[in-house]
C-alpha cells in the first residue's frame, strides 16, 4: 500500500528541487500547506521573513548524503511528492600540518573530546522556538578566506575529516561579530575547536566560531547582529590563526556562506 501511494504521488504531484550535499534546502510553501513531511514526521513551518501568506521549511543535508530525499506536502486532501534531488558538491582536498597531539589524541584526551561532542549535539538537537533574528545576516569579519566549506582534509599525510565550515583570514586579536542575532549557548576553551562560541539564532538555526583568543561573553548573553562575540586566535587544532565559522541547522554542519545567501534571498 505505501508503495502504490508513492507511485500515485510521483505520477500525480511530484515536482522536484536540487540541492547540494552539505546544504540547507530552503523551501517556500504557501499558507494552504498544513503539514510538510520527511520520513513520515512533521518538519517545523517557519514564518517566512517578509512575506506574511508564506512559510519556509529547512530541510538541512548532511555531508556524506547522496540519495534524493522525499518529502509530502499536505494542503487539504491535496498530497504533493517533493522530491529534493542531492548533487554532490565540487569539493576539493587540502593538506595541512598540525600538532600531532590533534590527528592521533592521547588516551587521555579522548574522554574530554568524547563530552564535548555530545554537550555540542545535545545543544544542536535542542530546537528553541523563538526567532531571534529579523534582518539578513551578515559576515562575522572581512576578511580573505583561507579554507572553504567541504574541503577533505589531510593532517600530516592522513585524511581524517572534511571542513565543517568557512575559515577566514585572522591575526591573533580580531574582532568577530554576531552573524545576526542570538543567545549565546556556549562559551569555553575545547580540544579541537579552542576558544568556542555557539550562538542559537532560534528554530535550531546555531552559528559558530572557533579557535578564539577571547570569549568575553557566558551563556545566556543576549547579542545583537553585529556586536563583538570575541577575538580571533589560533587555539585548538590550527596551523595558524584564523577564525573558523561555521552553522548548524537542525544538528547538521551545512555551508555557511550558502546558508547565509539563501536566507538574505527571502528579504
Amino acid at each position: 500500500m505505501k508503495i502504490l501511494m508513492h507511485i500515485l504521488l510521483c505520477i500525480m504531484f511530484a515536482y522536484g528541487h536540487e540541492v547540494v550535499n552539505g546544504t540547507v534546502a530552503v523551501l517556500e510553501v504557501d499558507s494552504s500547506t498544513q503539514k510538510l513531511l520527511k520520513d513520515q514526521t512533521p518538519l517545523p513551518l517557519l514564518a517566512h521573513p517578509k512575506a506574511p501568506n508564506k512559510r519556509i521549511a529547512f530541510v538541512a543535508v548532511p555531508y556524506r548524503h547522496s540519495e534524493a530525499i522525499d518529502l509530502v506536502r499536505i494542503a487539504g486532501e491535496k498530497q504533493e511528492l517533493v522530491r529534493l534531488h542531492v548533487k554532490q558538491g565540487d569539493y576539493k582536498q587540502e593538506t595541512l600540518s598540525v600538532d600531532p597531539a590533534h590527528v592521533s589524541p592521547p588516551k587521555d584526551a579522548l574522554p574530554r573530546i568524547q563530552a564535548e561532542r555530545e554537550e555540542a549535539m545535545a545543544l544542536y538537537a535542542t530546537f528553541s522556538p523563538t526567532r531571534h533574528w529579523d534582518s539578513p545576516f551578515i559576515l562575522p569579519l572581512q576578511s580573505a578566506i583561507t579554507s572553504d566549506f567541504g574541503n577533505a582534509r589531510v593532517f600530516n599525510g592522513t585524511l581524517k575529516s572534511y571542513h565543517s565550515g568557512t575559515d577566514f583570514r585572522a591575526p591573533v586579536g580580531t574582532p568577530v561579530y554576531a552573524t545576526n542575532d542570538g543567545v549565546v549557548v556556549l562559551t569555553k576553551e575545547r580540544y579541537y575547536a579552542g576558544g568556542s562560541v555557539i550562538l542559537d539564532h532560534g528554530e535550531g538555526v546555531y552559528s559558530v566560531y572557533y579557535h578564539l583568543s577571547s570569549m568575553p561573553h557566558p551563556v545566556g548573553t543576549r547579542l545583537k547582529k553585529g556586536e563583538e562575540v570575541g577575538l580571533s586566535g589560533a587555539t585548538g587544532r590550527v596551523t595558524g590563526p584564523h577564525l573558523h565559522f561555521g552553522f548548524m541547522v537542525q544538528g547538521v554542519p551545512i555551508d555557511p556562506l550558502d546558508f547565509i545567501g539563501k536566507i538574505n534571498a527571502l528579504f
